[in-house]
C-alpha cells in the first residue's frame, strides 16, 4: 500500500505534539435483532464482546481516556466487566439516550480531549492498525473514519422490490468505526444541526451535514459489527483465524 499524506504528516509530527484522544464506546442498543440477548455481554472466545471493544482502546498508546455509554440497566454489569479486565483508562460509564445520536452526545459531554474516537461497542475485532489510521487522518483533517470497498453488486429498489438503478460499486464504501473527529468541530456541528441530529445513525453524517469534509482510510473486513446471531459465529471464526495467521495483511487493504 503506498505511503499516504496522512502517514507522512503523522511521521513528521513529534509525539509530544500529537493531540490528546478520548474514546467513546457506545453500547446502548436494545439488541432487538439478537432475540433479546444483550450482545455486548455475549462471550466471544471466552471474553465478552464489549470487553474486547474496550480492551482495543485500553491497549492503544494514543488513547488517554475511555468513556462507555450503555443502557441504564447495564451499568452495574459494565462496571463489573471493567474491573475484571482491568480497563484502567475507562473513567466514566453513562446511560445512553433514546437514539444512537443522543447516546453519543452523552458520552461527548464528558470529553475534554482534542480528538474523540467514537466506536461501536459491538465491533470487538477492531485492530490497533485501524485505530492508528483513523486517528492519524483525524489529526490531519479534523474528521475521519475507516471503511472497506463493497464486494457485492448493489441495487437501488422501490418499495415493491423493483430495481431502479445499479450504483457503480467502485465508488462505494462500507463505513465502520471508529470514526474520529476534532471534539470542537463535532460539538459545533451537532449544535448547528439541532433537532435533525437525532435522526442520524452515523457520526460522519454530523460533519457531512455541516459541510465539513470527512476522509476515509482503509478499514478491515474483520471489523464486523455484531448485530444478528450469525454474526457471533462469524466473529469467532475471524478471531481464531487472526490468532492462527498473525502475520497476514489486514483484509480491506
Amino acid at each position: 500500500m503506498p505511503v499516504t499524506d496522512v502517514e507522512i504528516a503523522y511521521t513528521l509530527c513529534p509525539a509530544e505534539k500529537r493531540k490528546s484522544v478520548a474514546a467513546v464506546v457506545v453500547a446502548a442498543g436494545s439488541s432487538t435483532r439478537m432475540g433479546g440477548l444483550s450482545k455486548q455481554f455475549l462471550p466471544l472466545c471466552g471474553v465478552p464482546v464489549l470487553a474486547r471493544s474496550l480492551l482495543a482502546f485500553q491497549g492503544h498508546e494514543r488513547v488517554n481516556r475511555i468513556i462507555a455509554v450503555c443502557r441504564q440497566e447495564d451499568i452495574a454489569d459494565v462496571q463489573k466487566l471493567v474491573r475484571q479486565y482491568e480497563i484502567t483508562k475507562l473513567c466514566d460509564i453513562v446511560p445512553g439516550g433514546a437514539t444512537r445520536a443522543e447516546s453519543v452526545q452523552k458520552g461527548l459531554a464528558l470529553c475534554r480531549e482534542e480528538l474523540v474516537a467514537i466506536h461501536d461497542g459491538a465491533r470487538p475485532l477492531v485492530s490497533a492498525a485501524v485505530i492508528d489510521r483513523v486517528l492519524e487522518a483525524a489529526e490531519l483533517y479534523g474528521a475521519a473514519a475507516c471503511a472497506v470497498p463493497v464486494k457485492d453488486t448493489v441495487k437501488q429498489t422501490d418499495p415493491c422490490g423493483k430495481i431502479l438503478s445499479t450504483p457503480d460499486r467502485a465508488s462505494l464504501r462500507l463505513v465502520q468505526t471508529p470514526q474520529a473527529f476534532s471534539l470542537e468541530l463535532y460539538r459545533q456541528a451537532a449544535v448547528d444541526l439541532g433537532d435533525a441530529l437525532s435522526g442520524l445513525t452515523d457520526d460522519c453524517a454530523v460533519l457531512e451535514a455541516a459541510g465539513h469534509p470527512v476522509y476515509l482510510v482503509p478499514g478491515d473486513y474483520a471489523n464486523i459489527k455484531i448485530t444478528t446471531p450469525e454474526d457471533m459465529a462469524l466473529a469467532e471464526a475471524l478471531f481464531l483465524y487472526g490468532r492462527s495467521h498473525p502475520g497476514e495483511k489486514e483484509a480491506g487493504q
